[in-house]
């Protein structure tokens, strides 16, 4: 008896929507990640993307706990000299708020070519509607947390 490894052909995609109305976002985040990954499935390898796609609605309604939205700074820089630039969540969320999300799966993914790659599988939307209707998405239900 051999053991089985799986090849990219074996792999099989699938398309989950979730609804992140009262949901905190760690907790979802992580959630979202190990769809992405694959981890939840029986063949999983982590040397390949056996993941699955994974659309998010209502990513304005998501919750925060604690005093993260006035304390909780998201920080970039261009590259050049005083390029350093940071935002607040608040302000975050009120002007786009699906790039929240994003962060927080993205953090919670592989760092390199691989975790990339797997990020492009997330699609996040501020609104309820979404134009993936065509996948046929399955609902993914998410616990709420705390």
């Amino acid at each position: 008896m051999q053991t089985f490894s799986v090849t990219p052909k074996d792999i099989e995609k699938k398309w989950y929507i979730v609804d992140a109305t009262g949901k905190v976002l760690g907790r979802l985040a992580s959630e979202i990640s190990q769809v992405l990954r694959g981890k939840h499935k029986t063949y999983f390898a982590p040397h390949l993307d056996t993941g699955d796609f994974v659309i998010v609605v209502n990513a304005e309604k998501v919750r925060l706990t604690g005093r993260k939205v006035e304390q909780k700074l998201y920080f970039r820089h261009s590259g050049y000299p005083g390029g350093a630039k940071t935002v607040r969540l608040d302000k975050l969320l009120q002007t786009h708020p699906e790039r929240v999300i994003m962060r927080a799966v993205k953090g919670m993914l592989p760092h390199n070519r691989l975790g990339r790659s797997q990020l492009t599988k997330l699609k996040v939307y501020a609104g309820a509607d979404h134009p993936h209707q065509a996948q046929q998405p399955e609902k993914l239900e998410i616990k709420s947390g705390s």
